[in-house]
């Protein structure tokens, strides 16, 4: 989280120090047919009891990229996801404890069931809806605004949804993502005309069964980002 030297309960800051450097990481998955993010619970400090995103000091010799990373396998034990970066945020009153300069982030990950690791530095950690969050910590819900328009418009002109669907899907459950992430609905058959126009789904020679008829199987020709007009 941004706020690494306040989790610590530092409240004076030497008057010849820098700024420090951390980045904080809104991880965003799809539970419960809602869009939900990954929120970690202060323990110490002048925020302590309010939710934050996961995040911490960028450490010596270690990129901006793999702080990031190792902050959110740290939570989550999950490697494989999608990363990418959003914005700087360095106002200087944003942490009252030091002078902290972060760099925020996206990831998007499926819904997985391992348990999650809140470790020493938080009193807990949970998933909770966008839509739906406590009150955050130092300037997190400004993040949180930015990191919801930035996905929300990634969605029109790339093929990241990749990152929050397992390798077997239906067309259904892709046209829920979608659905889910941008607050409305979306027309069934112009969506599958246009994203079976794209190229960026295999059928699979399989069908998934259910309370209704059977549903044909998909995959992903690439998983990788791309950028390519789904909407």
């Amino acid at each position: 989280m941004a706020g690494p030297a306040a989790g610590q309960g530092r409240a004076v800051r030497p008057p010849a120090s820098s700024p420090r450097v951390a980045v904080d990481a809104v991880l965003f998955t799809i539970s419960d047919d809602r869009l939900q993010t990954l929120l970690v619970n202060i323990k110490t400090g002048p925020f302590a009891g309010r939710w934050a995103f996961p995040g911490g000091l960028v450490e010596l010799g270690e990129s901006l990229d793999g702080a990031a990373y190792r902050e959110l396998y740290e939570k989550t034990g999950v490697r494989d996801l999608y990363l990418e970066q959003l914005f700087t945020f360095g106002d200087a009153g944003r942490d009252p404890a030091w002078h902290t300069v972060a760099v925020a982030y996206f990831a998007l990950v499926p819904h997985f069931e391992r348990g999650l690791k809140r470790g020493d530095k938080y009193a807990d950690i949970d998933w909770f809806p966008v839509h739906d969050l406590p009150q955050l910590a130092y300037d997190h819900s400004a993040i949180a605004a930015y990191a919801l328009k930035r996905l929300q418009a990634k969605l029109g002109y790339t093929n990241i949804v990749y990152s929050l669907l397992p390798d077997e899907f239906t067309l259904r459950e892709i046209q829920a993502i979608y659905e889910v992430i941008l607050n409305h609905k979306l027309d069934r058959r112009n969506f599958r005309r246009k994203i079976l126009a794209l190229g960026l789904l295999k059928p699979l020679p399989k069908t998934r069964h259910g309370a209704h008829r059977p549903a044909a199987l998909y995959t992903f020709t690439q998983r990788r980002p791309m950028n390519v007009g789904v909407l």
